[in-house]
């Protein structure tokens, strides 16, 4: 398995629009794209730090999906609809998964 680890800065005045844009990520991911899990989480003590994890079965997998045409189509709308919302550009962690453990 693969990860990544996306921070962002959530503008204060724009906190209402986040249900709406995990709505329109969620609505434009693709079956069979790899992604196994995603996890929106914010800082308990920073509350305009967003922090998104995704998982892939492999790093492959997430790659290809970055390039895959109609993903790209419909990020070009998300990343509009981001840049309003979020202060600055995202920080991109890329972490392979040694161990995954579930009750």
């Amino acid at each position: 398995m693969w990860a990544q680890l996306i921070k962002m800065r959530v503008k204060p005045e724009r906190e209402q629009d986040l249900p709406g844009l995990m709505a329109q990520m969620q609505a434009m991911e693709q079956p069979g794209s790899g992604l196994i899990r995603t996890m929106t989480m914010r800082d308990q003590n920073d509350p305009t730090a967003l922090y998104i994890m995704v998982v892939f079965g492999s790093e492959e997998q997430a790659r290809a999906r970055e390039q895959d045409p109609r993903r790209q189509e419909a990020m070009t709308v998300a990343q509009a609809h981001m840049a309003e919302i979020f202060d600055g550009a995202p920080e991109f962690i890329d972490l392979d998964v040694v161990a995954e453990v579930s009750p």
